[in-house]
């Protein structure tokens, strides 16, 4: 007799990856990446108050 398999199969588990000490180099990385992070974050949200940046572009006439 075989059984209806429905759905996905699911996967299996991976083992959880050791914590590593972290030595002052890589601590220092990790904090300046947070805090282009947080620039690029602010930035966002400072262009996205205003209108779009260029509206440039081919401007129509009512004409036709």
């Amino acid at each position: 007799m075989s059984g209806r398999q429905g759905g996905k199969k699911k996967p299996l588990k991976q083992p959880k990856k050791e914590q590593k000490d972290m030595d002052d180099d890589e601590k220092a990385f990790k904090q300046k990446q947070r805090e282009e992070a947080k620039k690029l974050q602010e930035l966002k949200a400072k262009a996205s108050g205003k209108g779009p940046l260029s509206q440039g572009g081919i401007k129509k006439s009512g004409k036709k």
